[in-house]
């Protein structure tokens, strides 16, 4: 195409964009009146919201200050920021969790990149999950920062990425183990599934803090965050080899018995031509159950844990600045919508790079 062709046809796709929202909006009778619902519903919300969070909004100064306006007091998010993302981590040492959360975030913006799907991710997440431990514990690097002053951000990054990372592998050899021809593996592959299906995760956390230190022989204490890591990626592993699962399903049997025809064993047909198959065809559930995680960690509060949501509503019960709990809600919602924006954007971006390269 022509760039007087490109010209000529960008008034006629504006035209048609146009068109095409007024058929939406207001294109039958109860798509007009949802449509003024919706303004009038706008109309009544979004002005004092306006008034409450930017116009008479307090920026900068004291809790005294905030007392004195009528608006949100932000200035509390600039007290509490560091707060927010690190609990109660000794101030000295916060560039520990810190330098965590970047090699984390980093880590998993190249993992999010096909061109970087080598062997060599499978070595690097273990050596930064390792080196982040021993970072924010500081066993090699004095002081030693025990886990319970651990919180914020980083623990919700850390426990995220490992156990979602760590139920992966697993939620695969469990759909695996479904799908088997094996009557007892099976069985108890169901039953581990539904098991954890059925119950809530915050039992699975109380499991985790009560009953699971009483089954480790010879009273060995194991630190909280490990056990309800552990809790955690099993409870996580149940749903995530649901949706492998139907993945797999969807594969249709000739490419089993193609693998077959050309000698292959059943492994090595599993690796090469029906597992990238069933997880392509699994993005966004995959995805959808990121998120959702990413958002159950918030439940760690129910066992101590200060995760980002728990340190949010921590920094609210200071004397200094206390009840500013919708502004410190504000700011951890904030952080969680950009972190599962990002996801839900990363979906659709992946979903149409694979596409186009199955097409080439």
């Amino acid at each position: 195409m022509s760039i007087s062709d490109a010209v000529y046809l960008r008034p006629w796709r504006s035209s048609a964009t146009l068109r095409t929202l007024k058929i939406g909006l207001f294109g039958t009778p109860l798509n007009s009146v949802i449509t003024l619902v919706t303004v009038a519903l706008l109309g009544w919300i979004v002005p004092p919201l306006l008034r409450w969070g930017v116009f008479d909004a307090t920026w900068t100064g004291t809790s005294a200050d905030c007392a004195l306006a009528n608006g949100a007091c932000w200035a509390f998010v600039g007290a509490k920021f560091r707060f927010i993302l690190f609990a109660f981590y000794p101030p000295a040492l916060q560039w520990r969790p810190l330098v965590v959360m970047v090699l984390l975030l980093g880590l998993l913006v190249i993992t999010a990149q096909p061109r970087f799907w080598r062997k060599g991710l499978l070595v690097a997440w273990p050596v930064v999950v390792v080196a982040s431990w021993i970072l924010m514990s500081g066993t090699l690097v004095p002081p030693a920062v025990p886990s319970n002053q651990w919180g914020g951000l980083a623990v919700t990054l850390f426990v995220w990425s490992v156990c979602f990372g760590l139920a992966t592998p697993l939620a695969i050899l469990l759909a695996l183990a479904r799908r088997s021809g094996m009557g007892g593996l099976r069985t108890l592959a169901i039953a581990f599934i539904e098991l954890m299906r059925g119950t809530p995760m915050v039992a699975i956390l109380y499991v985790a803090m009560l009953i699971l230190p009483m089954a480790i022989p010879n009273g060995q204490l194991i630190d909280k965050n490990v056990r309800a890591m552990i809790m955690i990626t099993l409870f996580w592993s149940a749903y995530v080899a649901e949706v492998v699962r139907a993945g797999l399903q969807a594969i249709p049997a000739g490419q089993h018995e193609a693998a077959t025809a050309l000698g292959l064993g059943y492994w090595r047909t599993m690796q090469l031509v029906v597992l990238p198959q069933a997880l392509r065809l699994v993005i966004p559930g995959m995805v959808n159950l990121a998120i959702g995680f990413l958002l159950a960690t918030s439940l760690l509060a129910v066992i101590g844990i200060f995760d980002l949501l728990n340190a949010a509503r921590s920094s609210a019960a200071d004397p200094q600045w206390l009840g500013y709990y919708d502004e410190a809600y504000l700011f951890a919602a904030l952080i969680y919508f950009v972190l599962c924006f990002g996801g839900s954007r990363y979906s659709l971006w992946l979903e149409t790079y694979l596409r186009r390269s199955q097409r080439h």
